[in-house]
């Protein structure tokens, strides 16, 4: 069903002309409070589906995805039960993802616009801010991942900077003098990237996602030489579950995968507002989601297998992999890869996000770039090493954060869906006249927040509360369904 698009309510403030060269489509009626070029309408969109195919190459390729899909395999389940976990999984995050991109396609908004239609054009902040705040601790923690290659590089060249990587002797808080240099290198590399926009961040995923597929291939197939086929076991951690025992730990496999994706599921639509038609967007998510993944699943535990046999030792970090080849060609371009793949994920899952979500705080003061820079920055003081460094930290700092995406992704999918019956009023989303479809009270639809509270909380106390432990894996599901069928409820006579 298509968009339906009325003009906007008379009697509000006029909105600040687009430079000539904008792709922004700003209206007169349009507030200042609601919108910059950033977040208006698209004029056009043009992204295909190797657009959307190579968006979701980045997302996968890169440490953390290495070692998620590593660590599926030494669950103790037998390969082709983890197998079908992955497939399992990754399709029900290509569907859920289908259904989040079809506001924004259809409408050109990014996901924080989109979410003034349910949640209020003031209230949107709320669900801006939870999935910007998420962003900034997985964007610190990817830097951090990627920095070690930064350091193996480094000292693979200049073995007698070795002191210099020790925290005991040169360290602050938390991270030596060398760790320092590398996050720093990191960190800058990314904003370089991110500065030149969204067309520089397009441009740049188009080739990193293949080009770590072809690096990736040649690690993987010189190990299995050195190896032998025949001396790899692709049951990472033995086989411990049969029959029925291994339903359970194949459910949670599934859940960790969707759990993995959640968050760039959520605001997926920052990136599908860009795809020339929703076909494109659902084709290139067939190809970047269940094709791509399990592929790279695949590639994943033949590579970290293999490290058993020719290393003495399971190796599930691929920079680890990486600094124990003794050939400075491979290591370089080891480090190089993982680096660039690293920048690729936190780009496209952590830059850009809290880029859009903090600009819709003010939209006059905080520009895109200016979102992302906040982001950026704040990433360096959460000093990310040392929670990725303590595992109890982390746990509970992401799993609480987490719990909050769930009923974020089911409140936008029911309001969508099954309120609006896929209409969405564009022109409204962007007025703060108090006759205007999305003003609700003051700004803020109360139905969403109060959605919000019970569909959070409870899967919050399956992450703290011992007893409900066993629930945590499921806490997206928890969440995006209470949320979903509260949200349903509160509105049924609309």
């Amino acid at each position: 069903m298509s968009t339906a698009v009325s003009p906007a309510p008379a009697g509000v403030a006029t909105g600040h002309a687009p430079h000539a060269e904008s792709n922004a489509l700003i209206k007169p009626g349009y507030h200042p409070r609601l919108t910059n070029e950033d977040l208006a309408p698209l004029k056009k969109q043009t992204w295909g589906q190797y657009n959307i195919f190579a968006f979701w190459m980045a997302d996968v390729h890169s440490v953390g995805g290495y070692i998620t899909a590593g660590s599926l395999f030494a669950l103790g389940l037998t390969s082709w039960q983890v197998l079908i976990a992955l497939l399992v999984g990754i399709l029900i995050v290509q569907f859920f993802c289908n259904l989040v991109a079809k506001p924004s396609q259809q409408t050109g908004t990014p996901y924080p616009v989109i979410c003034r239609a349910s949640f209020g054009v003031l209230g949107a902040n709320i669900p801006a801010i939870i999935r910007g705040l998420i962003a900034v601790a997985w964007y610190g923690i990817q830097t951090y991942l990627a920095s070690s290659a930064v350091m193996i590089l480094a000292l693979h060249f200049f073995p007698q900077w070795a002191p210099y990587a020790d925290v005991a002797q040169h360290g602050f808080v938390g991270l030596s003098a060398l760790g320092w240099a590398a996050f720093m290198v990191m960190w800058v590399l990314q904003a370089f990237v991110f500065w030149h926009g969204m067309e520089a961040i397009r441009k740049f995923i188009d080739w990193a996602g293949p080009g770590v597929y072809v690096v990736m291939a040649i690690l993987c197939g010189w190990l299995v030489w050195k190896a032998g086929w025949s001396n790899i076991d692709l049951n990472l951690g033995g086989v411990k579950f049969q029959g029925w025992d291994a339903v359970p730990v194949m459910l949670s496999a599934i859940a960790l995968v969707v759990s993995y994706f959640s968050g760039p599921m959520l605001n997926f639509g920052d990136f599908s507002r860009y795809g020339k038609s929703f076909d494109a967007v659902k084709k290139g998510n067939f190809w970047g989601l269940p094709i791509n993944f399990v592929f790279f699943s695949l590639l994943t535990v033949v590579t970290t297998a293999a490290t058993l046999p020719v290393f003495g030792e399971l190796i599930t970090d691929p920079v680890h992999t990486v600094g124990k080849i003794d050939s400075t060609t491979a290591v370089v371009l080891g480090a190089l890869t993982f680096m660039i793949a690293t920048v690729g994920i936190n780009i496209v899952a952590n830059f850009v996000s809290p880029a859009f979500d903090f600009s819709n705080v003010a939209p006059q003061h905080i520009s895109w770039r200016t979102g992302g820079m906040i982001a950026a920055v704040g990433s360096i003081f959460l000093t990310p090493w040392n929670l990725y460094n303590n595992p109890q930290v982390i746990h509970y700092t992401l799993d609480v954060l987490g719990s909050f995406i769930g009923p974020l992704f089911g409140i936008l999918i029911a309001d969508f869906y099954i309120v609006r019956k896929q209409r969405v009023d564009v022109d409204a989303l962007y007025t703060m006249s108090e006759q205007g479809e999305y003003w609700y009270q003051n700004g803020y639809n109360m139905k969403a927040v109060w959605t919000m509270i019970p569909a959070a909380l409870v899967p919050i106390l399956c992450v703290i509360v011992p007893g409900l432990r066993g629930g945590a894996n499921y806490a997206w599901f928890i969440g995006m369904g209470l949320g979903f069928i509260i949200y349903t409820a509160l509105n049924r006579k609309s």
